[in-house]
Parts: structure tokens; C-alpha cells; sequence
């Protein structure tokens, strides 16, 4: 998972060399970063990307307090001092010696507009719950398997935000042109404001960039930081896909789909680490859903309907700052690891603790032993192209890339994919699914690709309601479910589409009637079969499709709002609403209060309108 916050020139920056350095703590005042680092154990942070050559450090090296200082709170060169000591010797007024060590625009230029300069982006970069409970309480080498993973998954996701996305911009962005390199401080942490497990980085981007001029010198810009803000859920999932598939691959592990919010997307954890230990290491999860349900309500009573998609992300961040704790002094990670296994094994046993990574590496095992790494390129795309279209009307291919990525992770259980796979997958989607609706204005810019929208040609299943569980009243169908279903319905028309007979004498009588599709295998060179291709496709998806997609709680009819067993269901979760907030107007009991008259006609033509035939909303689009 991936996360961004602005460096910003006002005390911002000072937050992220004081305290994020610092492992998230609050350092003594007047010790040095670097003393500070060592007494309480922590590692230092160290420089990443290709932007670093510009700039004269090397990667892999050690961040210098003055260097954070400079770079991200003045908007100067690393080695500034240096620079212009040097200068001032030759003779060079002190102004122009300082304008020297400025990378591009000076900030004092920024603030006299009246403006706020963003010096750098801050991308936070963590795993999974489930590989931090692994992390946090397996052995040492699933431990080292976890870092590196994480390492290598982080730098993947920047150099794919560095090739393929990173531009830089002048002139009020009429001057546009790609970035060759980042230039990055990353910093680890090992647990949260708790001190609970939570492995994390934090990478801050410097918004300066070197690019060449006119007249062929090398010139200092800024960042199109809106362009890298729109990429972020792209990134956020190719360091997920990445990450999980290495540690899959290394340890012998499985992932499994676990919903957390009914209707939502589930979250992909690893197979065999029990909700339980989540919980356990998760432990403001619970304050911020609490305090989520309050936000909530709010919105609802100020906008009259459930907030989207967007608007969760933003109460939910909301929440998350609401509950945040005071920060703490950081401890070594050897004291952490021994205080997290003593809490673990207090709380569940020593034989749950000691064989946790023994457990999932049986479950994945039977997992890896179903799913062959076979991926239904066609399948993929209509399942990529439904959910997308389903969810966001409209979609660019960054939205298509992202889900592809998705895919991969729920369908392969953390099986490795051939490199390129989820490009070829979001590409397969626009061409074959896509329409496109940005067209091209006369005398205007050609919009760039990513800046191209689409949309498909499914027919989305009619809105149907879901019995609730738990005391809980009947919820309608989110948008992903709706997508699933839609998905399902165009995949089984695909699956069950003759292939055109080939000019052959004597075709064999296995190849007469199969999937119309093709299947990409890594490791084998040799053409599928059409039977084989259509009997691996089908123990494929078998194996590796999440039970919660097939669930009738989404294509049961018993569920659907118009059955008279849920319009009875709602009737009395109606009546017991309208006695509560009487009984609570006028000061009595729930028991004694009757409830409102109720319109019969009304509700009698209300029920005549839902019991009218509509189209299934199981069957979805047919082809």
C-alpha cells in the first residue's frame, strides 16, 4: 500500500527532519540527528534513485541532518556549504555565492507571491498486515526475506514512477518535458505511534529536477506533482503485486481475499495468518473505524446519501488524524521483536506464535498446488475493463493498469507472472473493451495518453439489496459487487463460445467446441492444445477465483430486495425505527410506543412498484 503528504516550506519540513528521521519520534532537543539515531538503535536513512549524480551522492549512502536541511527545507544543493564557501573565497558577492546553491526557482521568490512551495512528496510504502505479523514474528530469515522484498518492491514502484510517469514543468506548465531522474531520502520504520509491528518507508521525493535547456545546459525545475499524485494507486499496486509475489515465491507461501468492508474490494493477505494476529497488530484499526462511523453519519446528514468512493478515502484520512496518538521515544528493533513476540505469546500461546510460519507455508502449499501460474489474458481483460467501468464510469488507462495489478494478485495467490503481464493486460482491456470519449479539440494540444479517458460497453446489473447479518439491516449492492457479477456473466459467455473450426482433414473431436480465447503460460514455449488450453483455463479459474465472488449471497434470489421475505424484513426494521425515534421524541420506551400510522395505500403501491418483472441482475450483460 502506498500513501502521500506534501514537504512543504512552512514547519512541514521540519516535522520530517525532526521526527520522521527519528523513527517517527520526538528527538532531543540539541542532539544530533545522528547521535540520536544511534543511541535509540535506529538506521539511518539513505539516498535512492538515478537523480543522485546530478547532485554528487551516491546511492545506498548514509542522509546527513544538514543535507535534509538543505535539500528539503531550503530548496539548496546537499553540499551548499561547500559551494559557496568556495565562492566566497573567489571572491563572489554572497548573494550570487547563495544563488548558486539554489536548484531552480529560489523558495524567497515562491513566498514573496504570496504562494507555499512544495519542496518534496513524501511516499510511505507498506506491506500488508499479514506480512507484518509474519515479519514481526517469524524467524530471522523470513525476517530478511520481508526487508528485502520490501526494499526491491519500493524501488520498483519509484523507477516505474520515474520512467514511465515523472515529468517536469515550467512556464505555468506550458513547457512540459520527461523527467530523467528522482532523487529520494528513504527512511525505515518499524512499528506505529503504538509500538506495534508496522513496517514502513518513508521515501521523500525532492520536487527538483534536472532537465536539459536550449541552449543544452542543465537547468533545476519542478516536479509535475499532479501527475505523479494521479499515479499513485498504479504505484501503490505494483509495490503490493511485487512485494507479495517475491516473499510468495521465496518462503512457499499462498494469499487469500479477505473482506473487511461488506461490498468492498477485499484486502489480498497471506494464507494461514489468522484475523486474529491482524487484529492484534492492528490497533488503532479499531479507534478509526469508530470514529469513522461518526464521520459517517455526518456526511449523510449533510449530503443525504452514502459518501463515494473518494469521499471515503477522505473521511477515513480524516479519521486517521483524529485518532493519531502522541509520538513516543523509539526503541531498537531488537527490543521491539522480543516486547511483540512476549505480547503475542501472552495473548495466544506460544504454539500459535511458534508455528505461525510452519502454518502458512502448509496452507500455501496446498493453495500453490491448485493454481498453475496461468493467466486467461482474455478473462483478464473483461474482468479488468467490467470492475473498472462498473466503478468509475469513466476511466484512463492508469485506472486499467491499476486493477490489472489487482488482478494478477487475486487470481495467481501470489504466483510469479510473466514480466510485462499487467501492461499487456490493461492494454488487451482499452483495445478490445475500450471506447474511447476523449477526442482531440481542432487547434488544441493532442492530449497525452494518460490523459486519454474510456469507457466499455457493458450493461451493468440492476442495483439489488442483501440480506444483513448479525442483527444488521439489508445493505444495497456496492458498485463492485455489481461489477463482479457483470464480469462473471461476460466470462462464462467467453468460456462457453465455440471456436471456428481449422482447416484441417480430420480436426480431432476434442478441439471441435472450446474457449475462443488464448492462455499465456511462463516457462512454456510450445502452443497450448485447444483442449488443453480450455482444461487449463477451467481448473484455473476453479482454483484461484475467491469463494466470496461465488457466493449467492450476490446472485441468490432469497437476497433480493423484491422477495416478499425482504420487503417483510424491511417493514418491521421500518416499524422498529419509527417507535424508537418516537418513543425518543416524546420521552417514552421503545415498548410502549406503537409507532407512526402507516400509509397502507402507499406502501401497498411501493411493493406493487418492486414486484414489477425486471431484468436478473444475476445474468448481467449477454454477448
Amino acid at each position: 500500500m502506498l500513501s502521500v503528504a506534501k514537504v512543504q516550506r512552512r514547519n512541514a519540513w521540519r516535522y520530517y527532519v525532526r521526527g520522521v528521521a527519528y523513527g517517527d519520534g520526538r528527538r532531543p532537543v540539541g542532539q544530533s540527528l545522528k547521535a540520536a539515531q544511534e543511541m535509540a538503535g535506529l538506521p539511518p536513512g539513505r539516498w535512492w534513485r538515478r537523480g543522485l549524480d546530478a547532485l554528487g551522492l551516491t546511492e545506498g549512502a548514509e542522509v546527513s541532518e544538514r543535507q535534509l536541511e538543505l535539500l528539503f527545507g531550503q530548496g539548496r544543493h546537499p553540499d551548499a556549504d561547500r559551494i559557496e564557501q568556495r565562492l566566497l573565497d573567489d571572491g563572489v558577492d554572497p548573494a550570487t555565492a547563495r544563488r548558486q546553491t539554489v536548484l531552480g526557482q529560489p523558495i524567497e521568490e515562491i513566498v514573496a507571491r504570496n504562494q507555499t512551495p512544495l519542496l518534496a512528496l513524501d511516499f510511505t510504502f507498506r506491506p500488508q498486515a499479514s506480512l507484518t505479523v509474519l515479519w514481526a514474528l517469524g524467524d530471522a530469515h523470513t525476517r530478511r526475506v520481508i526487508e528485502r522484498a520490501h526494499e526491491r518492491s519500493a524501488t520498483q514502484a519509484l523507477r516505474w514512477l520515474e520512467d514511465d510517469v515523472a515529468e517536469t514543468r515550467w512556464s505555468s506548465g506550458r513547457g512540459r518535458a520527461k523527467t530523467p531522474a528522482l532523487v529520494v531520502a528513504a527512511f525505515r520504520h518499524f512499528d506505529n505511534r503504538d509500538g506495534f509491528p508496522l513496517l514502513h518507508e518513508h521515501c521523500l521525493v525532492l520536487n527538483r529536477v534536472q532537465r536539459r535547456g536550449a541552449d543544452g545546459k542543465p537547468r533545476w525545475g519542478a516536479l509535475d506533482t499532479t501527475r505523479l499524485y494521479k499515479h499513485v494507486v498504479a504505484a501503490g499496486t505494483l509495490y503490493t503485486l511485487a512485494m507479495t509475489t517475491e516473499v510468495c515465491e521465496e518462503l512457499g507461501l499462498a494469499t487469500v481475499p479477505r473482506e473487511v468492508t461488506p461490498g468492498l474490494r477485499p484486502v489480498v493477505e497471506i494464507a494461514g495468518v489468522d484475523q486474529v494476529l491482524i487484529d492484534w497488530s492492528s490497533t488503532r484499526r479499531q479507534r478509526i473505524e469508530d470514529a469513522l462511523e461518526g464521520l459517517t453519519y455526518t456526511y449523510v446528514q449533510e449530503h443525504g446519501r452514502l459518501p463515494g468512493e473518494k469521499a471515503r478515502h477522505g473521511l477515513g484520512w480524516q479519521a486517521a488524524q483524529d485518532t493519531r496518538p502522541e509520538k513516543r521515544t523509539p526503541r531498537p528493533l531488537e527490543q521491539l521483536l522480543a516486547w511483540w513476540r512476549a505480547s503475542a505469546v501472552l495473548k495466544f500461546g506460544k504454539r500459535i506464535v511458534d508455528g505461525l510460519v510452519d502454518r502458512c507455508r502448509a496452507v500455501g502449499a496446498a493453495l500453490r498446488a491448485r493454481v498453475d501460474p496461468v493467466v486467461d489474458t482474455a478473462l483478464a481483460a473483461v474482468d479488468v475493463a467490467a470492475v473498472v467501468l462498473t466503478v468509475r464510469g469513466n476511466f484512463a488507462r492508469r485506472h486499467v493498469l491499476a486493477e490489472a495489478r489487482r488482478h494478477l494478485l487475486e487470481i495467481l495467490r501470489g504466483r510469479a507472472f510473466t514480466c510485462g503481464m499487467d501492461d499487456y493486460i490493461a492494454n488487451r482491456a482499452l483495445a478490445d473493451h475500450g471506447r474511447q470519449t476523449t477526442m482531440p479539440q481542432p487547434g488544441r494540444r493532442t492530449p497525452a495518453a494518460d490523459q486519454v479517458f474510456y469507457t466499455a460497453d457493458f450493461t451493468e446489473p440492476e442495483p439489488w439489496w442483501i440480506a444483513g447479518t448479525d442483527g444488521k439491516p439489508p445493505r444495497k449492492s456496492s458498485r463492485y459487487e455489481r461489477a463482479r457479477v457483470a464480469s462473471l456473466a461476460v466470462r462464462n459467455a467467453i468460456r462457453a463460445a465455440p471456436t471456428p473450426p481449422t482447416e484441417q482433414d480430420d480436426p480431432p473431436a476434442a478441439t471441435t467446441s472450446t474457449a475462443a480465447h488464448a492462455v499465456d503460460h511462463p516457462g512454456r514455449d510450445a502452443a497450448l492444445t485447444p483442449a488443453q488450453r480450455a482444461g487449463a483455463v477451467q481448473t484455473h479459474q476453479q482454483a484461484a477465483m475467491p469463494d466470496v465472488y461465488l457466493e449467492g449471497r450476490t446472485t441468490d434470489p432469497a437476497t433480493w430486495l423484491r422477495t416478499p421475505e425482504n420487503l417483510d424484513r424491511l417493514a418491521a426494521i421500518t416499524r422498529e425505527a419509527n417507535a424508537r425515534r418516537c418513543a425518543i421524541a416524546i420521552g417514552r420506551t421503545p415498548a410502549a410506543d406503537p409507532g407512526p400510522p402507516v400509509d397502507r395505500h402507499r406502501q401497498e403501491h411501493e411493493h406493487e412498484q418492486q414486484r414489477q418483472p425486471r431484468q436478473d441482475p444475476g445474468q448481467g450483460f449477454q454477448p
